[in-house]
C-alpha cells in the first residue's frame, strides 16, 4: 500500500471525524436507550431484566437484516452523490422506503409469531412472559424503525448526519419517562414490566421516524433533491438493486449480531442470574460498539464519495486508513474503561450483588475483544463504500459461526464454563472475523486501477 501524503491524510482523518461524530453520538444513543431499558429493567426485578435480555435478543436478531439490508443507501447515495448525479438520488430514496415500509411489515409479523418459540428453545419459565410481553410491545415500532433507517442513511449518505444524533438523543427523552411510567406504574399508568419497556420503545421509534420525515420535507438542505415531490409506484429494478447491494450486508450484519443474540438466547437456558448478568455486560460491550460502528459508517460514506469521484486506489485506501487511526484510538481508549472500571460500571446496573459480581468479570472479556471488533467492523465498512458486499457475507459466516459459536456453545455449555466459555467464543469469532475483512479490503481495493472506479465486489 502506498503511503498517503501527511497533508492529504490528515485532511482524511479529519472529514472522516467531522462526519463520524454525530453518527457515533447517535449510535450512542442507540446504546443509552438499550441502558435504560436495562436500568429500569433491572431496578424492577432481575426476573424482569432477564425477559428484557431474551426480548432484545429475540427483537435484534431478525431486525439486523433489514438494518443491514438497507445500508445499501448510503453507499450508493455517496456515489452518486461523488459522481454529481445528485438529480438520481430522489427516485431512489423513494424505493428505498417502499422497501423499508416492506421490510417492516415482514418483521412484525415474524415477531407477532416468535413468542411461541421461547418455550421450544428452552427460555427459563420465569423468564418467558415478560420476554413476550416485551417482544409483543416493541414489535409495533418496528416499520417505523426500517423507515427511519431508510431517512437517516439517505442523510449520511450526503455527508449531514446531525440529524442522526440529535434524533437520537430526542428518543431518550421519550423514552425515559414513558418507559419508568410504562414499566414501574408511575404518573397514573398500568404496572406492565418487560411489557411497558416494550410499548415504550415503539412509541419512540415513531415518534423518531415522523420527525426525520418532517425534516427532510422542510429542510432547506434537501429541497433540491425533491424527495417527497411525487409518490412513485415500487419498481423492480432499483428494488433489486438495492437488494443485490444491501441483502450481503443484512447477512452480514446479522451474523455478527446473530453470535451475540444467539448467545443471549444460550445463557437464557441457563438461569436468571446468568441470563440478567449476561444482558449487562452485553449492553456494555453494545455501547462501547456503538463508536467504530459511526466511523465505520462515514468510512463507507468516504469510500464511497472516493470511487465515485475517481480518486483510484489511492485515494480509497486513503479514506478507509483514515477510520481505522481513529478506531484504533477509541478502541484503545474503550478496553482501557473496561479493563478498570468493570465492577463500578456493573454495579450501576443492578443492587443484586451476585448478578454485578457475574457482570463486571464478563466486562473483562468485552476488553479483550475492543480492538478485533473495531478492526472488523472499520473493514466491513470499507468494503461497503466499494459495494463488495457478497464475499464478506461468507467471510462472517465461517468467522461467526465457523469458529465463535461452536467454540463459546462447545466451552459455556458443553464444558460447563456457563456465560465465560461463551464469550471465550465471541472473541475467537471477532479475531478471525476482524483478519478475514481486512485482508479482503486490502485485496479489492488493490482491484482498483490508479486513477478509475471499481466496479462491485465479486
Amino acid at each position: 500500500m502506498s503511503t498517503p501524503s501527511p497533508v492529504h491524510f490528515r485532511h482524511e482523518v479529519r472529514s472522516t471525524a467531522v462526519l463520524a461524530l454525530p453518527l457515533v453520538a447517535g449510535h450512542l444513543s442507540t446504546g443509552l436507550i438499550g441502558l435504560v431499558d436495562s436500568v429500569i429493567a433491572g431496578h424492577h426485578g432481575t426476573t424482569t431484566l432477564a425477559a428484557v435480555s431474551v426480548g432484545t435478543a429475540m427483537f435484534w436478531l431478525p431486525m439486523m437484516v433489514p438494518m443491514g439490508t438497507l445500508m445499501a443507501v448510503p453507499a450508493l447515495v455517496s456515489q452518486l452523490d461523488g459522481a454529481g448525479r445528485r438529480d438520481e438520488i430522489a427516485a431512489l430514496f423513494r424505493q428505498a422506503l417502499w422497501l423499508a415500509l416492506a421490510l417492516g411489515l415482514l418483521l412484525f409479523a415474524f415477531l407477532s409469531v416468535a413468542t411461541l418459540a421461547l418455550e421450544p428453545m428452552g427460555i427459563d419459565a420465569a423468564i418467558r412472559p415478560g420476554a413476550r410481553d416485551f417482544m409483543h410491545g416493541i414489535r409495533w415500532g418496528i416499520p417505523a424503525l426500517t423507515l427511519y433507517y431508510a431517512m437517516r442513511y439517505l442523510s449520511d449518505g450526503l455527508h449531514w448526519t446531525l440529524p442522526t444524533m440529535l434524533l437520537g438523543f430526542g428518543g431518550l427523552l421519550v423514552l425515559l419517562p414513558l418507559g419508568y411510567a410504562l414499566a414501574f406504574g408511575a404518573f397514573g399508568m398500568p404496572e406492565m414490566g418487560a411489557g411497558g419497556l416494550g410499548l415504550a420503545s415503539a412509541i419512540m421509534m415513531w415518534a423518531q421516524a415522523l420527525a426525520f420525515a418532517a425534516y427532510l420535507a422542510r429542510a432547506r438542505r434537501f429541497a433540491s433533491l425533491g424527495l417527497f415531490a411525487r409518490l412513485d409506484p415500487p419498481r423492480r429494478a432499483p428494488i433489486a438493486m438495492l437488494l443485490r447491494t444491501g441483502l450481503p450486508i443484512g447477512v452480514t450484519v446479522a451474523m455478527e449480531g446473530g453470535l451475540f443474540i444467539v448467545t443471549a438466547l444460550l445463557i437464557g437456558r441457563i438461569g436468571q442470574l446468568e441470563a440478567a448478568a449476561h444482558q449487562i455486560a452485553i449492553n456494555v460491550a453494545s455501547l462501547c460498539f456503538m463508536i467504530p460502528f459511526g466511523v465505520a459508517e462515514a468510512t463507507t460514506v468516504r469510500v464511497g464519495h472516493a470511487v465515485g469521484a475517481g480518486r483510484g486506489r489511492d485515494g480509497v485506501r486513503r479514506a478507509a486508513m483514515a477510520g481505522m487511526v481513529l478506531v484504533l484510538a477509541t478502541q484503545t481508549l474503550s478496553a482501557l474503561l473496561l479493563f478498570l472500571g468493570h465492577d463500578m460500571v456493573a454495579a450501576l446496573y443492578t443492587r443484586d450483588a451476585a448478578v454485578a459480581t457475574l457482570a463486571g468479570s464478563l466486562l473483562l472479556f468485552a476488553a479483550c475483544f475492543q480492538f478485533p471488533d473495531g478492526v472488523q467492523v472499520l473493514s466491513a465498512g470499507a468494503l461497503r463504500g466499494l459495494r463488495d458486499t457478497r464475499v464478506p457475507m461468507f467471510l462472517a459466516a465461517f468467522a461467526y459461526w465457523g469458529v465463535g459459536m461452536p467454540l463459546g456453545a462447545g466451552l459455556g455449555l458443553g464444558l460447563g464454563m456457563g456465560p465465560r466459555g461463551m464469550w471465550i467464543g465471541l472473541i475467537a469469532g471477532l479475531l478471525v472475523a476482524a483478519v478475514l475483512m481486512a485482508t479482503r479490503f486490502l485485496r479489492t481495493s488493490g482491484r482498483i486501477p490508479a486513477g478509475g472506479p471499481v466496479t462491485d465486489g465479486g
